[in-house]
């Protein structure tokens, strides 16, 4: 969604980035570059206005003009800045000390309420808490079986009375699940093609009856300056305590995100990278204006990468590399592990998260990730003895697993050329030496 905006002022910070000093004039133009930039990812008018002067204030200072390095400080205020106006920390749920804690969806038909009331539980669950949902949204067609599919997909209990008054289906669902013992409540509230008095009424009502420790808003972020408008209106009716963004893997300007917390003083809580229900992530700020200037997001990788991995796999994977017994049943665990961490992103948008590669991988040959589907088909066209043993593929073993796999005896030829490449490496690595790469030089 950002890929337009990180391009525009990455050049503009680039080519301020490549002067040993800096003129007032040099800042102006850099000035009317970001606003323009900022503009057409359709943030609000006023919150550009506000933004482009508090950066322009700043890098006119004699810290910046007299600096060794003005260009880099230049970029260290508009990252600040970018950080200071998502919101300056990432803030978390509020959880009752006397469960359950009950979360209040609310949000316009469309923007993905459902199924972010689905993502929130599968996160919660996999925090190691026990949430159940409740349907409360008796207008749109099929909204109550779409939660009772996503309950049943996450193993979450979903609590339901048909067609009865919505407030007091909250009322009592928020009821069972403290009989069950569930510890976070999610009730998910009717939405509207529109703000109307009657759900804003509804919502006020549904509130006060179930006294919600979160009341969380869903925005649409591709819906743009008309998302800021939603955020506005339901803050004047409903007094709710931060966003979740949905949609941030579209190709719309983006300029939601930016600028929510500006104009409603309330903090985005979460986004949603996908459509899958793992691709929900907690909203940081920081993180999201490294990306968005090309900075990478080393923390966010390294959260994905502790949440597909367990410790008891990284001790054994570290073992069979110590001993030189990484075979292919490894090879392709780590394959997919790689898959599951890159999510809605695909592995571009995964190499985009490493410091230095962000803006460099479009001038990237673009990373063809059906590849990796034939690698996989070869592996598992292999039985378990050959992944286990390559040494047993002879000729003819290599013919059967090419014509399984829909590829050719040299795609098979070369993935065991690159496993062996990779076991010679590791017995390097295990013997304390350091692997040698072509035009490294010879210790």
């Amino acid at each position: 969604m950002f890929d337009s905006l990180s391009d525009r002022l990455g050049a503009t910070l680039d080519g301020l980035r490549g002067k040993g000093r800096l003129t007032e004039d040099d800042i102006n133009k850099a000035m009317r570059e970001i606003r323009l930039a900022l503009l057409e990812a359709d943030v609000n008018f006023g919150v550009v206005k506000d933004f482009v002067a508090r950066v322009k204030e700043r890098a006119m200072g004699a810290d910046v003009l007299e600096s060794l390095t003005p260009g880099q400080q230049v970029v260290k205020i508009v990252h600040e800045e970018l950080t200071e106006l998502m919101g300056s920390a990432g803030t978390k749920l509020a959880f009752s000390n006397r469960p359950p804690t009950v979360i209040l969806m609310a949000g316009l038909q469309g923007s993905g309420k459902t199924t972010a009331a689905g993502k929130l539980s599968r996160m919660l669950a996999k925090q190691k808490r026990r949430p159940a949902m409740v349907a409360a949204d008796i207008y749109r067609p099929a909204a109550i079986q779409q939660l009772q599919t996503l309950g049943k997909s996450l193993q979450v209990p979903v609590f339901e009375r048909g067609t009865a008054d919505p407030v007091e289906t909250a009322v009592w669902g928020v009821e069972q699940a403290k009989a069950q013992g569930r510890d976070v409540v999610i009730v998910d509230t009717a939405g509207r093609l529109s703000i109307d008095q009657e759900l804003m009424d509804e919502l006020v009502r549904m509130k006060a009856a179930v006294k919600p420790h979160n009341v969380l808003l869903v925005l649409d972020s591709m819906t743009g300056q008309d998302a800021v408008a939603t955020a506005q209106a339901f803050a004047d009716a409903v007094d709710y305590d931060g966003v979740i963004l949905t949609k941030l893997d579209g190709d719309a300007r983006g300029g939601a995100a930016l600028a929510v917390r500006a104009v409603t003083g309330k903090p985005i809580k979460f986004v949603s990278v996908g459509e899958k229900l793992d691709q929900l992530e907690e909203f940081h700020p920081d993180r999201m204006a490294s990306r968005i200037l090309g900075m990478g997001d080393v923390l966010s990788l390294i959260e994905r990468a502790q949440g597909e991995y367990d410790e008891q796999q990284a001790a054994e994977l570290e073992e069979k590399i110590r001993r030189a017994e990484f075979d292919l049943e490894d090879f392709l665990e780590q394959l997919r592990m790689v898959r599951k961490m890159a999510g809605g992103g695909g592995l571009t948008g995964l190499l985009g998260m490493i410091p230095g590669v962000g803006r460099q991988i479009k001038s990237m040959p673009k990373v063809d990730e059906r590849q990796i589907d034939r690698v996989e088909a070869i592996i598992l066209s292999m039985t378990p003895a050959e992944r286990r043993d390559p040494k047993l593929l002879n000729g003819s073993r290599r013919k059967r697993i090419a014509a399984g796999s829909g590829s050719n005896v040299q795609m098979v030829n070369q993935l065991l050329a690159q496993h062996r490449q990779m076991q010679k490496m590791m017995k390097q690595v295990s013997k304390g030496k350091m692997p040698q790469f072509p035009g490294m030089p010879r210790r």
